[in-house]
């Protein structure tokens, strides 16, 4: 990708701080008091929780927004690489919902079940069905263990993912702390698309500077199914080289067809077994379950089509699908910040056809952080734009870049990804 210089304002007008281009014309309900209906957003992450936020401010109090969520706290999954690598704690990386609770939003700690498209209702495990005039559905991804022979119920408690920050973050951190110094790692990349693209290669980066410094004769051995990195290439094939010679080895055309978890071992496609101490397997994805029973996946039997003007799905009406559940547009990367702004975009479509407007097409920005140790950083950003006579979102030309080769603005960086962080979050729940 070509490195082009893009200020650190620009970013931030663009950025987690800023409001989608699309918002601009619900900013004018603000203020209005009359009763508009019930929407229900199920997921409280980058993108539902924006979404559940934007769509009571941007309507003046006038939507009614319950959040579902099965978590009692936010955690990112932007960042958690960091604890494995031992500079964060999940605490560091914990958001309450008591700022969306000040805005009105509803929030229930539950989970969603089922969606009656037909009933327009919400079935939550509790029991309870919540019914809604229009449903937000940002639930994420689902593993397709399926794909990978071996991967059974029992396997799945051994050889983890930590691609949700949660429990299994603090499990292999446990796993890389309790491996012997001589240990191997294995860590596995699936076929692109998948949920945030540098952040496996961060990962390698964390364990590398977590091995570097506490078990310098271990190595971690990176296993990417794609033929080449699919972010930062410049930047991360310079940092292994460099900072983790003889720690990191990444391996492209390496996918892992079969687990042995009892063996501690990945077979390759082409029939190479690699034995491990500490086995990560990142396993292909698709929209979550919940999207998939509701009939929102479309393509590929994986993901979700929306109409981006909307973020509403192209098959079911009223339902409004964010984030990495949907088929993404030409360039644009599963992230936390792009799901961001699917929840302002969708917030801002909901609040103009519940007030019988035409939504504005939207423009978006990304920008994703990469923690290359415990303080140095680089970075990928990219402007998006809706296209009419194509029907979906392409990057701006001459917008989008990567870090320079320059380390010296590295650790600037860091201080930029930490920045970058605080605001997105006051974003979300503030």
């Amino acid at each position: 990708m070509q490195e082009i210089p893009i200020t650190r304002r620009q970013l931030i007008k663009l950025g987690a701080a800023g409001a989608v281009v699309s918002s601009l014309s619900a900013c004018a309900t603000m203020g209005e008091k009359k009763a508009l209906g019930k929407v229900v957003v199920i997921g409280a992450g980058y993108g539902g929780a924006t979404a559940a936020k934007y769509l009571r401010l941007w309507s003046g109090g006038a939507i009614d927004v319950t959040l579902v969520d099965a978590n009692e706290q936010f955690i990112s999954c932007p960042l958690s690489n960091l604890v494995l690598g031992g500079s964060r704690t999940l605490a560091d990386l914990t958001v309450g919902y008591g700022g969306l609770r000040k805005h009105g939003v509803n929030v229930l700690v539950d989970t969603a079940t089922a969606i009656d498209v037909e009933k327009k209702q919400v079935r939550l495990t509790s029991g309870t069905m919540l019914a809604y005039d229009r449903l937000v559905v940002s639930p994420g991804v689902e593993f397709m263990y399926e794909a990978v022979r071996g991967m059974d119920t029992a396997a799945q408690q051994m050889v983890l993912h930590a691609w949700k920050a949660g429990p299994q973050t603090l499990a292999l951190r446990k796993q890389l702390e309790t491996m012997p110094d001589g240990g191997v790692v294995l860590v596995s990349i699936p076929v692109a698309p998948y949920r945030c693209p540098p952040g496996p290669y961060e990962r390698a980066c964390q364990i590398g500077w977590y091995l570097k410094n506490n078990k310098p004769k271990s190595k971690l051995l990176l296993l990417d199914a794609n033929p080449d990195y699919v972010s930062k290439k410049p930047l991360f094939s310079r940092v292994f080289a460099e900072d983790y010679k003889g720690v990191v080895e990444y391996r492209p055309q390496s996918t892992v067809a079969e687990v042995d978890a009892t063996g501690k071992a990945f077979l390759l496609d082409l029939g190479e077994r690699i034995q491990g101490d500490v086995l990560n397997l990142i396993p292909p994805q698709r929209a979550a379950n919940i999207a998939r029973d509701a009939g929102l996946i479309t393509a590929n039997n994986r993901w979700c089509e929306v109409d981006w003007i909307t973020m509403e799905s192209i098959k079911v009406p009223n339902v409004h699908v964010l984030g990495d559940a949907t088929l993404s547009a030409p360039a644009m990367p599963k992230s936390g910040h792009m799901a961001n702004q699917h929840g302002k975009t969708a917030a801002a479509a909901i609040v103009e056809l519940m007030s019988g407007r035409t939504p504005v097409p939207p423009m978006m920005a990304n920008t994703c952080y990469s923690f290359i140790d415990d303080k140095n950083v680089v970075h990928v950003a990219s402007v998006h734009r809706y296209v009419p006579e194509k029907k979906t979102m392409e990057v701006v030309a001459g917008a989008s870049g990567i870090s320079t080769q320059d380390r010296a603005s590295w650790a600037l960086e860091g201080t930029y990804g930490n920045g970058w962080a605080q605001t997105i979050w006051a974003d979300m729940f503030a």
